[in-house]
């Protein structure tokens, strides 16, 4: 008889158990392929990520409905399980519950939501503003209660350290705990020290942010894993090389007029159809 396929909350769960787990962006649905053949166990989409490829500020400008659908592409393309951001949830209670269930169907194997105030901001920018911890908890429980299967991940993000410093972080991060959440993704923390501090006071699942650019300091993955986090994910940087080459040869064309210089950095046709899995004059199949 053949085995029910077991779902992806339950695979990323089975990951987190075995140690930490890197997850890199993916900002659409050919570099998820990419996450899957570099041999990652799990991929991850950023809303800022999501936000920027269509032209956007990560300022919570999206719908649901287009991070749904970038939702589908990705799990059907990588075949990983995909934690993807929800912001603040697209809204108050209600529409958290609702993204949830729709992130859920997406075949999303996890979610993180944040207790920023909507317009909210990029989590390593000043000037942000949290709402009650109270709220938050309400909207975890109730995104928890919604679940259709107690293997999908919910992740609560907490942006309290630059308010309310690490001690108001932990003391919401074991508040979301009680309320329902999985797991607890920091934003924010800037040292080794700070992180380490975290784990100590929260014990549970938790997520690291390593962003470049940001407050964070430069920490690996393996260090993060001996920290105790289960997930580190690494938002942009997949875009971040993508756009610099893609501005060097923008550069590049405009004053020389050709791009045969650039070849040996770009990628070759026949290696875009393996990543594809894709041979000319064959019946391509979906992947799956």
């Amino acid at each position: 008889m053949t085995q029910p396929a077991r779902s992806a909350g339950f695979r990323l769960r089975e990951a987190m158990d075995r140690g930490v787990v890197v997850a890199p962006g993916a900002f659409n649905a050919l570099v998820a392929r990419a996450v899957r053949e570099a041999g990652f166990d799990a991929c991850y989409i950023s809303g800022g990520a999501t936000a920027n490829a269509a032209g956007y500020p990560d300022i919570g400008l999206l719908t649901l409905t287009e991070m749904v659908r970038t939702i589908r592409e990705i799990v059907d393309a990588s075949q990983l399980p995909v934690i993807a951001d929800a912001d603040t949830g697209f809204g108050e209670v209600e529409c958290a519950v609702r993204a949830s269930v729709e992130y859920e169907r997406s075949g999303a194997a996890a979610l993180h939501v944040e207790d920023q105030v909507f317009p909210k901001r990029c989590g390593h920018l000043d000037g942000k503003e949290i709402v009650p911890a109270r709220d938050m908890a309400d909207k975890i429980a109730a995104m928890a209660g919604a679940r259709q299967s107690k293997d999908f991940v919910l992740i609560a993000r907490t942006d309290a350290r630059a308010i309310e410093g690490m001690e108001g972080t932990v003391a919401r991060a074991n508040l979301y705990r009680e309320a329902g959440a999985d797991a607890i993704f920091p934003e924010g923390l800037a040292t080794a020290t700070e992180f380490s501090q975290f784990t100590k006071a929260s014990p549970g699942y938790s997520l690291a942010n390593m962003t470049e650019f940001g407050k964070t300091e430069h920490i690996t993955a393996a260090a993060f894993g001996e920290m105790g986090y289960s997930i580190v994910i690494y938002p942009l940087s997949v875009m971040r090389m993508a756009m610099k080459t893609v501005e060097d040869g923008l550069a590049h064309l405009r004053s020389h007029g050709s791009m045969e210089a650039m070849l040996p950095r770009m990628q070759h046709r026949k290696d875009l159809y393996r990543l594809l899995g894709y041979q000319p004059g064959e019946r391509w199949d979906f992947p799956g």
